[in-house]
């Protein structure tokens, strides 16, 4: 990787029909924040972009149940994602939403590229309509029986089991979700993605995804066997107007919700550059070649970025098989470097969802436990190669014994008996070969645990990470400096090599931890914004009015690498780190807990 190279880090866009829960956030979320957060400190320049996804059916089922209008349904949830995501520290550069003008105005620039260089067409297809509201059901909102390998709860546009896409016509025995009614079936005229004319352009492109995680790639090159069109619009009236005469003004045709969603990583790219003072900013992370692109998300969401998404971008870049120019407007949008699709998050075996009520939800949590354990938790024992389960023994069990125990303990007690014995950090004298080598072993971390998390590796990172942390509660076991009375200078020495190695780890940890890192920093003597913080921000966009989070992210003192520590530097008494959780917290949960 080029030094100061530009990174986006794309963040998949959280649906606002309801709170987030942990499973999303075990997804899109921390691991997101993880790598964006390494790679401010390593030096890159970062933009990590999303928002709230709210347009859709859904967001009219959920208006419909609550009394709301679809925007007061939007206005709701997306506030309450952004406090939900703002407590647990992702440093968007922006998270913003998909019903800004500015949003309107990117897609409908997109799908006037696609219609213009010819992967857009319009054609009469049956689609599946809801007796009893007249409503379009939307292709999720339908299940059956799938066609091609029998699964019974295969959805209108994907069987889960098989991965194959479908349509809502293919199920055997179609039902809606919403209220159990079987669809009818009627003639409409729709826009769809002319995706087989860039299927050769995608296959040869995945070919070159070398460094792509396996099953993302599989699953991938699978899905281009059975590539189709795609329909993009929908008869429903909560949307993105259609863009051409004869469509803007239907009063129920709109752009489907997943074809604006995608686009929403290049018009929040595009809203963060106008509020930066530099409108033409967002070019920087799209139209150079040298830039690099990190789309975040779970496995369910894999066919949207690695197949539709890279295909709406050849599409509009005129670059599949009939041609086309590329709009000024938008430039030569660069493709994915690369999709990070972490597995499910699991309870008791079956998805969390809120849906299928199995969910624990992240404010809840948050108010709770606080941040960094479920960071912690999500990072060390989440689902990024494999479905995970989630059960409380293993949050207590890894809340009590790795984090407060092993590393919460180990700053305690370091900076309690430097405190007690110098009131600052002491000066080190003569290194034995166990001092020396902890300390090489220490900063010898960076490498390896920088490497990981650059290579999405996270799991791996944290785990050299606490590694270094076991190793220096070892030494301090191993030289017990509270016996040293009678050799001050030798027990200064081992205080100093050991907080030297708190502060290491502390460094090691900040992408996973940062808002204990920030308090570690100050108990170590540090003053000012060590790891920074997002914000909620109140916009403005035209007539509306919305929060979204935002940083100063550049000024934050966190770097990666070792930072000597100063001897003589004040330590006030610390204050613990961690609270550990009652054991029995472990059998079945706190009380708004939906599992045991």
């Amino acid at each position: 990787m080029h030094l100061m190279s530009r990174i986006l880090a794309a963040v998949a866009w959280p649906y606002a029909n309801g709170p987030r829960h942990i499973g999303h956030v075990s997804g899109f979320g921390v691991p997101s924040d993880v790598f964006a957060r390494y790679m401010r400190m390593a030096g890159h320049d970062v933009l990590m972009v999303s928002g709230s996804d709210e347009h859709g059916t859904a967001i009219q089922v959920k208006a419909d149940s609550e009394g709301l209008t679809p925007r007061e349904t939007a206005d709701k949830y997306h506030a309450q994602i952004v406090s939900d995501l703002q407590g647990l520290g992702l440093s968007y550069d922006l998270y913003t939403r998909t019903t800004t003008p500015n949003h309107y105005r990117v897609v409908q620039e997109m799908f006037t590229a696609l219609y213009e260089n010819g992967y857009v067409f319009a054609k009469t297809q049956m689609g599946a309509i809801s007796p009893s509201t007249g409503r379009t059901l939307p292709d999720r909102f339908i299940e059956g029986t799938c066609p091609i390998c029998g699964y019974d709860n295969a959805r209108g546009d994907q069987c889960d089991n098989c991965g194959n896409q479908l349509d809502p016509a293919d199920l055997i025995d179609p039902v809606s979700k919403i209220n159990g009614e079987t669809p009818e079936f009627v003639e409409t005229e729709h826009f769809f993605l002319d995706l087989p004319k860039v299927a050769p352009q995608l296959s040869a492109w995945l070919d070159s995804r070398e460094e792509w995680r396996p099953n993302v790639l599989k699953f991938s090159h699978n899905l281009l066997k059975e590539i189709r069109e795609r329909a993009i619009t929908r008869d429903l009236d909560w949307g993105v107007p259609i863009p051409l005469d004869g469509w803007r003004d239907a009063p129920m045709k709109r752009i489907y919700v997943w074809f604006d969603a995608v686009i929403g990583y290049l018009s929040a790219a595009v809203e963060w550059a106008r509020r930066s003072g530099d409108p033409e900013a967002w070019r920087a992370f799209w139209n150079d070649q040298e830039a690099q692109s990190y789309y975040f998300m779970g496995k369910d969401n894999i066919v949207f970025h690695s197949v539709i998404w890279p295909g709406i971008l050849l599409g509009a870049n005129g670059q599949g098989e009939v041609g086309g120019t590329v709009r000024p407007a938008l430039g030569e949008l660069q493709l994915p470097t690369e999709v990070v699709s972490s597995e499910f998050m699991t309870m008791k075996g079956s998805k969390v969802s809120s849906s299928r009520g199995a969910s624990i939800f992240v404010g809840q949590f948050l108010d709770e436990f606080g941040p960094d354990a479920l960071r912690y938790y999500i990072s060390v024992a989440g689902p990024e190669n494999q479905d995970t389960d989630f059960t409380w023994d293993e949050f207590v069990r890894r809340t009590n014994f790795e984090l407060a125990n092993e590393w919460g303990n180990l700053v305690n007690r370091s900076i309690s008996m430097a405190h007690k014995n110098n009131g600052a950090i002491p000066a080190a004298g003569n290194l034995t070969d166990a001092d020396e080598t902890l300390l090489a072993e220490s900063a010898r971390a960076f490498d390896v645990v920088g490497e990981h998390i650059a290579a999405r590796r996270f799991k791996a990172g944290i785990t050299e990470a606490m590694r270094i942390v076991g190793l220096a509660n070892k030494y301090l076991s191993d030289m017990e400096p509270w016996k040293l009375k009678d050799d001050p200078a030798r027990r200064d020495t081992v205080l100093h090599v050991a907080l030297q190695v708190v502060s290491d780890a502390n460094t090691l940890l900040t992408p996973y931890l940062p808002h204990s890192a920030q308090k570690i920093f100050e108990a170590l003597g540090g003053d000012g914004v060590w790891a920074a913080q997002p914000q909620i921000v109140e916009v403005a966009d035209e007539d509306l009015t919305y929060p979204t989070l935002q940083g100063d992210y550049a000024s934050q003192q966190a770097r990666w690498g070792s930072r000597p520590i100063v001897a003589g530097t004040p330590l006030a008494k610390p204050t613990p780190l961690f609270a550990k959780l009652d054991e029995k917290l472990g059998e079945s949960g706190p009380e708004w807990a939906p599992i045991g």
